[in-house]
């Protein structure tokens, strides 16, 4: 994940006083969509935001939970909000990056033409999870397991298309092994259903698991990206036995189309201002979620990275939409 650290401290000021010259034309309250439900790792990042921002910008910055269609029903509020930057949303790298790339119904938004980038917010590290009683207790074992037991092995996930089956069919191109996806309406009934011994393994956001995680109901395996969390740094990274397997979620900020320059720079600067708060930044790290600093152009780089990623892997497994 350390690609997405994007600037150093002493750039902070900049944003400082780029935001700090328009806050007068904060009017009044500022919508703050989330696609996501209560619980997960994305509302408990825009609860975090939110109230980091609000002493910085002057106005109530109020999360409004617009839940459904895999985060589109908020994305298409955004889209369709005045320009008028009383309107952000939380976005993800699903709906940016993995989502308008699944051949399906036709989404209700283009989200490189309708929504503006404003800033990175979080990544999250990729962990993969195990049932404590189950077959395997490292990458390798799992590996050896499922190639002398084809199809056998069942991995979890939110859904679809979803950053977490995509993990799993990316890793299981790369191991060269079959296992069997099981699509889930959320993550607590997935996750349960591995602590239940009915569904062998996960791969997932960590902020999710550390509660299962630290009461025994799951096992921690391995991080999918390119280094541990400090909150577990000796467990190791799939990418000792599979390199290619770099993976790491990812949420940021955006606006509408048609949002003014001046308007991106200053909800640019506030989150970046807001994201070194140390409040802030102490319940992200308790959480397991790394702050992603830096500017617009810094977050649209990291879209079409991503963009390019996943289209290959979704091209690769044959997904298409439910």
């Amino acid at each position: 994940m350390k690609r997405r650290t994007f600037i150093a401290a002493s750039a902070a000021l900049g944003f400082v006083s780029a935001f700090s010259a328009r806050a007068e034309q904060l009017t009044r309250d500022v919508r703050f969509l989330n696609g996501y439900p209560p619980g997960g790792t994305s509302d408990l990042l825009g609860r975090l935001l939110a109230n980091a921002l609000n002493p910085i910008v002057g106005q109530k910055v109020i999360v409004e939970q617009r839940t459904g269609a895999s985060g589109f029903i908020a994305a298409e509020a955004c889209a369709r909000a005045a320009p008028d930057g009383h309107t952000i949303f939380l976005t993800s790298m699903g709906i940016m990056t993995i989502n308008p790339q699944i051949p399906g119904p036709k989404l209700p938004i283009d989200p490189d033409k309708e929504l503006t980038p404003i800033a990175g917010s979080a990544g999250v590290y990729n962990l993969l999870v195990a049932t404590p009683s189950g077959p395997f207790k490292t990458v390798p074992e799992l590996i050896d397991y499922a190639k002398r037991n084809p199809g056998k092995l069942t991995y979890a996930s939110t859904g679809n298309g979803t950053s977490q089956h995509l993990s799993g069919e990316l890793f299981k191109r790369l191991a060269g092994v079959d296992m069997l996806h099981v699509p889930y309406r959320g993550g607590a009934p997935a996750i349960l259903d591995i602590v239940a011994g009915r569904t062998n393994m996960m791969f997932g956001n960590m902020p999710e698991f550390l509660g299962q995680i630290r009461g025994g109901g799951l096992l921690p395996i391995a991080f999918g990206g390119t280094k541990a969390s400090p909150l577990f740094p000796n467990l190791p990274l799939i990418s000792t036995w599979l390199p290619e397997f770099k993976i790491a979620n990812w949420f940021g900020v955006v606006g509408p189309a048609g949002l003014s320059r001046d308007w991106v720079t200053y909800w640019n600067g506030a989150l970046n201002a807001a994201m070194r708060e140390p409040k802030f930044v102490q319940l992200m790290a308790d959480s397991g979620m790394e702050i992603l600093y830096g500017s617009p152009e810094d977050f649209k780089a990291m879209i079409v990275a991503d963009q390019k990623r996943w289209g290959e892997v979704i091209r690769g497994a044959g997904i298409r939409a439910d």
